[in-house]
Parts: structure tokens; sequence; C-alpha cells
């Protein structure tokens, strides 16, 4: 029997791995979480609404752009890995240290102000999936921002990555409402891997959920979020190509349950075809409409994954904003840490889930605006924000040798950044001027 060179544990304190492909095995196990938590809660009540509505609009068309998606989310948040597992410390902290306080002050408000609107889209989600479960806003809202503090306030990074692994995987149930309800795995395939214009070709509706898409699918957050969650785990130098496998798992994943969510999109269009009046609206109208065809299991089942998006997206979205802040601000910023140890990371948490939960509950706020508001700030401070960290990815006397990008990491990373700058430009201008594409 072959053995690892690990030498045996005291007993009492260890278990003994005898088997080199079970040693790897729980390595993994040990270094999986950051990766496919950053990407999954990408996919929170935003990315629903627009991956629904790009499906119910234009079919399984829209599959092979997520396609060209998948190495872009993978490539940035590689970069991402590297800098949490070199240096051991947060985004916001390196922004600070290497490019001053008015870099750093202008990155953690563009983050703050980002983030607290987009978690009022995520609880406004949360709002319109309770009204049609007959559920009142005024307890499930609250009830379910209870909940969100309470994941966090145990003191255990584990206990909190497994729950929120749990709901990450929670979201394979896509594949079976996509599987029930869509046309049949050939045409997905084949909408994937071939590219196609909807047959009313490159209109103002098309481009702005090409946009939108990429939006959602890279978001700023992301960005500062999983190098604070690889610096608070303590990955190290052995765990880098673990922590690689995490992240490209955890984009694969991600990307089938976005193209998943377009094809429940798709069946709403094709059984829209037989029902006059159907116009799509958000994806709570959506599990109605189906659950009228499919079941009622079909409509809750929409509307809990809803409410698993959006709460995957709050804590995610919560977080970054709190280990930014705790870091900018030298706190002690760790989940590993109770609450007596760690008051300003935790409390700025609760402040961000309960103003956002608040806002919702207000009579006549307004929603649509802040969701306007939401896309253009993402789009202008996406691009630097990739800016900030392909600088400090070439840094060779911050990271050395090892971690620095290769010549070849340059060239996509840059290519990305002009292409997501673009494309962020043309957003932020559909917003503003919603005639300056020809209309259908």
């Amino acid at each position: 029997m072959s053995t690892t060179n690990t030498p045996a544990a005291p007993p009492g304190r260890g278990i003994q791995v005898t088997r080199p492909w079970l040693a790897r095995l729980l390595t993994f196990l040990m270094v999986v979480g950051p990766g496919l938590i950053v990407m999954e809660a990408d996919n929170d009540a935003g990315a629903v609404s627009t991956y629904t509505q790009a499906g119910a609009q234009y079919g399984t068309s829209f599959l092979w752009i997520l396609l060209l998606l998948l190495p872009v989310t993978y490539f940035v948040q590689e970069m991402v890995v590297r800098l949490g597992v070199a240096t051991g410390e947060g985004h916001a902290a390196m922004i600070y240290k290497r490019f001053g306080k008015g870099w750093g002050r202008f990155s953690l408000f563009d983050l703050q102000l980002v983030n607290y609107l987009t978690l009022v889209t995520e609880f406004a989600a949360v709002d319109l999936a309770l009204t049609k479960m007959g559920i009142p806003t005024i307890w499930g809202v609250p009830l379910v921002a209870v909940g969100l503090i309470v994941m966090v306030l145990s003191g255990s990074y584990r206990r909190w990555e497994a729950i929120t692994i749990g709901l990450c995987l929670l979201d394979t149930v896509w594949l079976l409402l996509a599987w029930k309800l869509g046309p049949g795995p050939r045409e997905w395939i084949g909408a994937t891997v071939r590219p196609e214009l909807p047959v009313t070709g490159l209109t103002s509706d098309y481009v702005f959920l090409v946009i939108a898409t990429v939006g959602t699918t890279i978001a700023p957050w992301q960005l500062f979020f999983q190098q604070s969650c690889v610096a608070d785990k303590r990955l190290r130098f052995k765990d880098l190509g673990w922590a690689r496998l995490d992240t490209l798992l955890g984009a694969i994943f991600t990307i089938v349950v976005a193209g998943c969510m377009v094809v429940v999109g798709d069946a709403a269009r094709r059984w829209g075809a037989s029902h006059a009046g159907f116009s799509y609206t958000d994806p709570a109208q959506l599990a109605v409409f189906l659950g009228q065809d499919f079941g009622p299991w079909v409509r809750w089942g929409l509307l809990l994954l809803m409410i698993n998006a959006a709460i995957l997206g709050t804590t995610a979205i919560s977080l970054s904003s709190a280990w930014a802040y705790g870091e900018v601000m030298e706190w002690p910023a760790s989940l590993q840490m109770p609450f007596a140890k760690a008051k300003g990371f935790y409390l700025v948490y609760i402040a961000a889930v309960l103003s956002a939960a608040g806002l919702v509950l207000l009579p006549r706020a307004p929603l649509q605006l802040i969701i306007l508001g939401v896309q253009v700030l993402a789009g202008i401070m996406l691009p630097s924000a990739i800016i900030f960290l392909q600088l400090l990815l070439t840094d060779r006397e911050l990271l050395g040798e090892r971690f620095t990008n290769r010549s070849w990491n340059n060239w996509i990373n840059w290519t990305i950044i002009l292409l997501l700058f673009a494309l962020s430009l043309v957003l932020a201008a559909q917003v503003m001027l919603p005639n300056i594409f020809p209309a259908n």
C-alpha cells in the first residue's frame, strides 16, 4: 500500500491518510469555497432577472454569449486568487498600500455605494417573490434580513462557508427546471456552440441585454470579496493550484446555471405564443405563468430560487463591504472571530443588510431609479477596479516573479479590460440615452 510523506497525526488529533488520491481530495475539500461562492453568488437576483428575460425575448440563441464569458470570468478571478495567496491581505488593503489613500478612498467609496444600491435590488427581488407567495412584505423581508445576519455571527468562517456552499448547490435545481421545461439537450448544445443573432437583428433591446449580461457576470464586488475570503481562510502558496481549480469549477457551474435560467425564460417564450397577453416583466411573474401549465412545483421552485439567489448575493456583497471597510480602518475583520473581537466588521455587515432591507420597506421607494443607477455606477466602476487589479499583478517588487503576470496574462487581461471598458460606456449610454440604438 502506498503512503504519503505526511507523518501520522497524534492519537485523537487527526486522521492518518494513507492514499495519495484521498489526500489530494481532502486537500481540495479544505480549499474549496471562495471560488465557488464568489462565482455562484454573482447569479444573484439581478442575474435571474437578466438571464430569464434574455431567454423570454430571444430564446436559446442567447446561450453562446454566456459561453464566451466563461474564460473572462475565470481569468479575472484567477488574478484575485494569486494576489490573495501571495499577500495574505484583502483587495482594499492592497489598493491603499500600493496606490495611496486618495485612490484607496476612491475605490472604497465606489464599492460601498454600488454595493449598497445592489443590496437594495436584492431585497426588492425578495419582496417581489414573497408577494407572489402570499407572504406579507412587512414580515418576510425582515425575516430574511435577520437570517442573513445570523449566518455570519457565529464567529466561524467554516460554518458560514458550509451554509453558503449549501445554498450555492441548491442552484442545481435550475438544471432540473431546464430539463423539464426546455426543448432538449440537442438544441441547448447547438445554440451554445453556434453563434446566432436573433431574427430581429441588433436591436436596442438585444444590445442592452448583451451588455447587461456582461455586467451581471463580472461585478466589482467579486474582486474584493474573493481576495478577502482567500485571506480570511488563510490559504497559502501550496493551496494556489487547488484555489485555481475551485475558481474554474465555480466559473463553469455558474455559467451552466446561467444557461439554465435562459432556457427557463425560453420556455415562457414558447408557451407564451399560445397564451395571448403574456409579456415578460420579472422572474416572479414568469414563475406564476409557468406554474399554470407545469404545476405548482415549478411556480414555488422558481420563487424560492429567486429568494435563494438574493440571499447568496446579499451575504457575499455585504461581506465584501465589511471586509473592505475593516481592512482600510485596520479593524479586526474576520469571520474567524466572534462579534466581541470584531465589532466594527460585523456592524458594517449588519448595517448594510438592515439599511437595504429598510429602504425596500419604505412606501414608494424609487426602486426602479435605484436599479438603473446601479447599472450605470457598476459600469463605470468595473473597468477601473480591474485596472487596479492588473497593475497590482504586474508589480514584481510587491509579489515577486512567482505571482506576477506573465506576458500572455497581460495581453489577455488588457484585452478584457478594454472590452469591458467599451461595453461599460455603451451600457451607460444606453441607460441614459435609450434611443441611441435602433428600436425593434
